[in-house]
């Protein structure tokens, strides 16, 4: 029966503590057999006058951002075509990668690769994965996607993964597999 306590100075609020707990349950259960219910996690808070590092007094830094609420916004903003909103949530020298493309720098490209491909594209979710890596937050969206061939054909079914890197509260890499292209080749879409 794993025991965790961490210390923190006061001033997060129950979110942050909460994602907290979740997060040091989930890192224990990567290593140690042990289901979450056998977990226990305690936050033990400090007031920042009874704190000193340096010899100074601190205050906590703001809570970042959930990564999976992040990049789940983001898709939204995308889906519904709210571009400039999407864009904003993009780091400084973010890139995307498609199947068959060169990476890509921002938003129009993408938008200006998919339109001889299909109309529109929806995404039905099954879930989204996140864990922290070193440099940046690692996300996982999987599900399915379907929509409009060129033609006016509707699609369906089709998997598809995206893994998304945050960093600083910010989309830094986003990498996208699906089946669209065996989709769109057995039923000859676009001849």
């Amino acid at each position: 029966m794993p025991i965790v306590e961490i210390h923190l100075l006061e001033g997060y609020d129950a979110d942050a503590k909460r994602r907290l707990g979740e997060g040091l349950t989930d890192a224990v259960c990567f290593v140690v057999p042990a289901p979450p219910e056998a977990i226990t996690v305690m936050v033990h808070e400090m007031k920042a006058e009874e704190y000193f590092r340096g010899g100074q007094t601190r205050s906590p830094a703001p809570p970042l951002p959930d990564p999976a609420e992040l990049v789940r916004t983001y898709l939204s903003l995308m889906e519904a075509r709210k571009i400039a909103e999407a864009e904003a949530m993009l780091g400084e020298g973010f890139q995307m990668i498609f199947p068959g493309t060169a990476p890509m720098t921002n938003l129009q490209q993408l938008i200006d690769w998919a339109a001889p491909r299909y109309r529109f594209v929806k995404k039905t979710y099954e879930g989204f994965d996140a864990m922290q890596g070193i440099e940046a937050a690692v996300v996982y969206a999987r599900g399915t996607l379907s929509g409009e061939w060129p033609s006016g054909e509707a699609f369906g079914g089709i998997r598809f993964i995206d893994r998304f890197e945050v960093a600083g509260g910010k989309i830094s890499k986003q990498d996208v597999w699906n089946d669209i292209a065996e989709v769109k080749s057995i039923t000859n879409e676009g001849t």
